[in-house]
């Protein structure tokens, strides 16, 4: 096995999300996330979650969901972290759904049915916009 090179894939990763790639995009959040290749970072982790979520990456939405729910990187904010937990285990990620019941306690339902719809039209104002 090759050695890992943190600041190398810190490099190719930016090359292919700068042009829109969505797992680079979330792969480079990961990367600010966990301080690997570069210092760690949680608003550009989000920066780069949020691209990739807009896309639809459910592994970038679940992220992004878990960084509004303990606030790092941006405000706390129970309901979009909910919301985008939500559209990740919609779009197939599975470890979101642990997220999902723990968040789902800590608002109304009515309040998560409104996240849902609100973080459903920022990734179709996003689709559009591309």
């Amino acid at each position: 096995a090759l050695p890992r090179d943190y600041p190398k894939a810190v490099e190719w990763f930016t090359k292919s999300a700068v042009q829109g790639n969505a797992g680079a995009q979330c792969n480079l959040g990961l990367m600010y996330d966990n301080g690997e290749g570069v210092p760690q970072d949680d608003a550009k982790a989000v920066r780069w979650y949020r691209l990739a979520a807009d896309q639809g990456d459910a592994d970038a939405q679940r992220n992004l969901g878990v960084m509004y729910l303990r606030g790092f990187g941006v405000a706390r904010d129970y309901g979009q972290a909910y919301g985008w937990l939500y559209h990740a285990y919609v779009g197939g990620n599975r470890t979101a759904e642990r997220y999902l019941g723990f968040t789902a306690d800590l608002i109304t339902p009515n309040a998560s049915m409104q996240a849902r719809k609100r973080v459903g039209a920022q990734i179709k104002a996003a689709a559009t916009a591309n």
